[in-house]
């Protein structure tokens, strides 16, 4: 499995978190969860961390199969309308964002 990163490095500009946050959940998550290839999709909020910096006001994480399956979504409609709704949220967000792709195993808890 592979998993897609964007990392908002920085801050949500200061009063807008509550704006920035139902933003993300009312316009953006709606188009990310429609992803073609997608089989989950993370918003995660940095709570804390062991150092000062980095910090990064968001991470989404969006799992796949396959990496055909990333450029599919990659080249796909609904990921391009989401590349201009992101622009609002982005104008409430000081700070750098880019994307990584992972390779991800995943192992199951023990049962006893």
């Amino acid at each position: 499995m592979f998993i897609r990163c964007a990392f908002f490095q920085g801050q949500v500009k200061p009063g807008m978190e509550d704006a920035f946050n139902r933003y993300i959940r009312e316009n953006l998550v709606p188009l990310w969860t429609r992803f073609p290839g997608a089989q989950e999709v993370r918003v995660l909020r940095q709570v804390e961390s062991d150092v000062n910096d980095p910090h990064f006001g968001m991470v989404l994480s969006v799992r796949y199969p396959s990496r055909e399956a990333i450029e599919i979504a990659l080249a796909s409609e609904v990921r391009m309308k989401s590349k201009e709704v992101s622009k609002d949220m982005i104008a409430m967000f000081d700070g750098t964002v880019f994307h990584t792709v992972f390779s991800a195993d995943e192992y199951a808890l023990p049962t006893d």
